[in-house]
């Protein structure tokens, strides 16, 4: 959610300087450390949940160590890419 909060930030403040693309690009860079430090952060936390544990926390900590995985890698590199799609076929019509 930050990486997008940033994009809409860079491309409201800086309209017509520089293409959509490479403000996205340089709203990705500003925060990429953050997004990893973060979401590495909440993995350890999850990871020593579910190693130490009980029975009824397995299940739970798997899935939210599968989902801070899923989540972190779509927003970063699926989901932006879209957005800079998105934006220039919007421009082209």
């Amino acid at each position: 959610m930050i990486v997008f909060d940033r994009i809409r930030e860079f491309l409201t403040n800086n309209k017509g300087e520089r293409s959509d693309a490479r403000l996205i690009n340089l709203a990705i860079n500003d925060t990429l450390s953050r997004t990893i430090i973060t979401s590495a952060t909440v993995f350890v936390v999850v990871l020593i949940l579910f190693l130490f544990g009980g029975d009824a926390l397995k299940g739970f900590s798997l899935a939210l160590l599968i989902g801070v995985i899923v989540g972190t890698y779509s927003s970063i590199c699926i989901a932006t890419p879209i957005v800079v799609d998105f934006s220039t076929k919007k421009k082209q019509s």
